[in-house]
This record gives structure tokens, C-alpha cells and sequence, in this order.
């Protein structure tokens, strides 16, 4: 049997089928052009810089020790006290000592009483003499009574020498007892603060047994090591930038000392800088200083061309059609307000500067007016 379609039928099944074989591609979709700023990445010379930590100290610290053997009676200070030079801090028992100074005295007077003794024999033994000398010239004494009176006045006058040492050397003993004494009073060698307490009343101290410590008042030090392939870049009176994070502060500061032997261990140098004063600076803090070691070539973009994307790193870089692509990057030190680029970018490049949130991937960047760099 035959069967037969509809001319119609066969007109719509020709013209469809022709449809779906046509030979013309197909139109691409045209970017969307945004207009933004447009600055390129530079290959220049960067400063080479060293990072190194360190504590920040009081320029000078001292601990306030027992030179003698007492018991402590008072302790005047507690931690975090203002304290001047001379103010007494710590008072020790001085019973014995004050005794050992009123027996210094009494033994001053008697050697004191005996040279005043020893003075008068002295000078009539001298005087004697002298009457002799006339009477010898004038033939009335013999020359054996001229003899016993010379021999007198010459032991009276080493009488008066041995009392004379045996004064000093009881002064000598008194002043020792009272320097002993003074040692009951410990003072503050500068103004600063108690940063220490180690000791109470009615502990026994001891000599060299230390009983509080003092940061001297005002600037502070950053003490950082320098390791030894890096010191010769390191200089006294250098000028530094310094990073303390936990202040929240970047200051200056001034290499003031550099310690001449390297720490066998470690092979490093200590270097101490000067801080400028500054109300959150605290010693003990964690500080960074940044050293300066030679030049490089390197490649940096500003810093506002770089976009953050979670905990990655990237830039919107236009190719050769003005098409902007997200890239990851690598980044370095900063220099001012560029940034280095280790890795993902090289020199002559195009970048969107400033993009803030805008999503410019697979979009035309057109340079809006005076702003490309």
C-alpha cells in the first residue's frame, strides 16, 4: 500500500532540515566594558632589607643586692613604683654594725688621747734638746749627758710617729664600720621603676643576693641579633625602622651599639637601638627592626591594585584586548606604596588599580580618563 504526505508536509520537513545544516557560525558574546583606572607593573631596584626580632629593654637595668649579711627589716617599694636616685629602698637590720661603729669611735679617742700625749713628750724632749745644744756650745754638759738627751728626743719623736699610724689606722677603722653601716640602707642608683621584688621583711640577705630590680626612666632599647653573614650592612648611628606590634606603633630607631663578639651558638651579634620616647612603648615588648643590605632589581605593582580573595593573593591583568583576568601573585616586601611581586606577573604589564569588590574577570577595562600610570 502507498501512502502519500501532503505537498505542505514535505515543504516544512525540507526547509527544517535545511535549517539545521547551515554553515554560519555562530556570534560571540561582546565583553561588557567597565571603565577603570589602568596602571602597569615596573621592574626597578628595591632596597634589600633584613628582619630582625628582638626585646625591647630599659637603657640601663640594675639589681639592687645585699652587700652584707642581715636581716631584712623593711622593703619600701613594690613592682611598678616610680623611685629617684638616692631613695632608700630596702632597710636591713644594723644593730651589729652600729655597734662596730661606736667601737671604731671609742678606739679613735684613745689612739687620739695618746698622740696628744706622745705630741707633748715630744716637743719637751725637743725643746730639752735644744737647751742642751746652748749649754754644749758654752762646755757645760758632757758629751755623755749631750748623747742621753739627743737619744730621748729621738724616742719621743718616734713615739709620736707610731701613735700618730696607730690614729689613722683606727680612723681607717671607723670609716670601714660606717661604709658597713651604710650598706644597711640600699638606695637607688637612678630614677626609674621597680620591675622586680624578689625579697620580703625578715628574710636574712646575703652578699650579692639580689633583692630588687630597677629600669633606669625614660627611652627604652631594642635588642635584636644580627646574623653574622649580615653585619657588616649594620653600622653605629644607622637608622632603622622599627615595627612593635603589640603597640601598634612604627617608629625610627638609632643603632647605638653593637656588641663586638658573635654568640658562639647562635652566630649572631647583638645590636642595641635607641627607641625614641613613646607613652605605648614597655620594656619587654616584642619589637622587629628592619636593616638595609644592598639593592635589586625586583617587579612592583601599588599596593591598591592588589585584591584579596579569602586567604589568596591576586590582580585583575589585562592581555593584549583590554580583557581583564584574575591572577594569583606572590607578593614581598612592601616599598613605600608599592608592593614587590615575587611570582605571577611580569614587568610592562596592565593592572586594574583600585578595583574594591567589583568582579571585573572576563570584562573590557576601558582606562578612564588620566588614569592610566
Amino acid at each position: 500500500m502507498k501512502i502519500f504526505l501532503p505537498g505542505c508536509i514535505l515543504a516544512l520537513s525540507t526547509v527544517v532540515l535545511a535549517g539545521c545544516h547551515s554553515t554560519q557560525p555562530a556570534q560571540p558574546a561582546t565583553p561588557e566594558t567597565v571603565s577603570a583606572r589602568v596602571v602597569e607593573s615596573q621592574q626597578q631596584q628595591v632596597s634589600v632589607s633584613l628582619r630582625s626580632t628582638g626585646t625591647i629593654h630599659a637603657r640601663q637595668t640594675v639589681a639592687i643586692s645585699a652587700q652584707v649579711m642581715s636581716r631584712i627589716q623593711q622593703v619600701l617599694v613594690h613592682e611598678g613604683d616610680s623611685v629617684r636616685a638616692g631613695q632608700t629602698l630596702v632597710l636591713l637590720d644594723d644593730a651589729a654594725l652600729r655597734s662596730s661603729v661606736a667601737q671604731a669611735q671609742a678606739g679613735v679617742r684613745a689612739t687620739q688621747n695618746q698622740q696628744s700625749a706622745a705630741e707633748s713628750a715630744a716637743k719637751l724632749a725637743a725643746s730639752t734638746l735644744d737647751r742642751y745644744k746652748q749649754l754644749a756650745a758654752q762646755k757645760s754638759v758632757s758629751p755623755q749627758e749631750m748623747d742621753e738627751v739627743a737619744g730621748r728626743a729621738q724616742a719621743a719623736a718616734s713615739q709620736l710617729d707610731a701613735v700618730r699610724a696607730q690614729t689613722e689606722a683606727a680612723r681607717a677603722q671607723e670609716s670601714g664600720a660606717r661604709t658597713m653601716l651604710s650598706y644597711t640602707r640600699l638606695q637607688a642608683p637612678f630614677s626609674g621603676v621597680i620591675t622586680a621584688r624578689m625579697a620580703d621583711p625578715g628574710t636574712i640577705a646575703s652578699p650579692g643576693m639580689p633583692l630588687l630590680q630597677i629600669d633606669q626612666a625614660g627611652a627604652l632599647q631594642l635588642q635584636a641579633t644580627v646574623d653574622e653573614s649580615a653585619i657588616a650592612a649594620v653600622h653605629k648611628g644607622m637608622k632603622l625602622k622599627i615595627a612593635v606590634d603589640s603597640a601598634s606603633a612604627e617608629l625610627t630607631g638609632t643603632v647605638q651599639e653593637i656588641l663586638p663578639a658573635a654568640d658562639p651558638g647562635s652566630h649572631s651579634f647583638l645590636v642595641k637601638i635607641d627607641l625614641p620616647s613613646s607613652i605605648q612603648l614597655h620594656a619587654g615588648m616584642y619589637g622587629a627592626a628592619e636593616f638595609s643590605n644592598g639593592m635589586r632589581q625586583a617587579i612592583v605593582i601599588p599596593k591598591s591594585a592588589v585584591v584579596q580573595r579569602g586567604s589568596l593573593v591576586c590582580a585583575y591583568v589585562l592581555d593584549n584586548r583590554g580583557i581583564a583576568q584574575l591572577r594569583y601573585l606572590t607578593l614581598g616586601a612592601m616599598q613605600g606604596n608599592l608592593v614587590e611581586v615575587l611570582s605571577g606577573l611580569s614587568a610592562n604589564e596592565k593592572l586594574v588599580d583600585a578595583p574594591s569588590d567589583r568582579d571585573l574577570a572576563g570584562k573590557r577595562i576601558e582606562a578612564s580618563a588620566g588614569g592610566q600610570q
